[in-house]
């Protein structure tokens, strides 16, 4: 990433239009623009739209990004052509798109490939957020490509994009999964004593996206 020539790009941008900050209806006006080119990463939280969603395990990608763009000050915005909740920001001289599809997680992928279409970006540059079932709770895990481990918001995504895009994976494993169907499992609300425990795994992941922003993201695992 050259920071002092992306961090211009965007200043030039902003310098044209008279705007204060890169947002989204600035980076749609400016799509086609040859200023429009910035290196440019793709971060999407994975969940279900919804107030009877917001606090079940299978909405912590949505938390996840909550979380990050609270930290940045920055908000989200409907974006229905792309069919998500969409921001546009700059971090560490970077752009930065955030976007949490409002397709319903088995559709993921319809509107992921919308985004990708029209911001022009490549699989590495994506990296999903996700709640998996593989990993113990309080586990994140990052890797490229691999298979959807019966997520189906993977699984949607693998459909639409291939394989090769990065996730950052966070456990929700816990002993009741065993008694309970797996679809029932993930529409819970976490525990009382995952609910203490939860800030503390948001905050770590918010905090590992910033770092892979600033340096190169890699395979990791760590266990808060």
């Amino acid at each position: 990433m050259n920071t002092k020539a992306n961090t211009k790009k965007v200043k030039d941008v902003l310098k044209k239009t008279g705007k204060s900050k890169f947002s989204p209806d600035l980076a749609l006006s400016f799509r086609d623009s040859p200023l429009y080119y910035i290196d440019m990463k793709l971060i999407i939280g994975l969940g279900n739209p919804g107030d009877e969603y917001t606090h079940t395990r299978h909405n912590l990608g949505f938390m996840v990004l909550g979380e990050l763009a609270q930290k940045w000050g920055v908000h989200f915005h409907e974006q229905t052509k792309l069919k998500a909740q969409v921001l546009v920001t700059l971090f560490e001289g970077e752009t930065v798109v955030l976007a949490k599809p409002q397709t319903f997680m088995n559709l993921s992928g319809n509107s992921v490939q919308k985004i990708k279409q029209f911001y022009k970006l490549s699989n590495d540059d994506i990296w999903i957020v996700s709640d998996d079932l593989d990993l113990d709770f309080g586990t994140i895990r990052v890797r490229q490509g691999g298979s959807s481990g019966g997520h189906n918001g993977l699984k949607s995504l693998i459909e639409q994009l291939d394989e090769d895009f990065v996730r950052i994976r966070v456990g929700i494993k816990n002993s009741s999964l065993e008694k309970i169907p797996t679809e029932k499992f993930v529409l819970q609300r976490f525990s009382t004593d995952e609910e203490q425990k939860l800030p503390d795994i948001i905050t770590h992941s918010v905090n590992l996206i910033e770092t892979s922003l600033v340096d190169t993201i890699g395979h990791t695992s760590t266990t808060i």
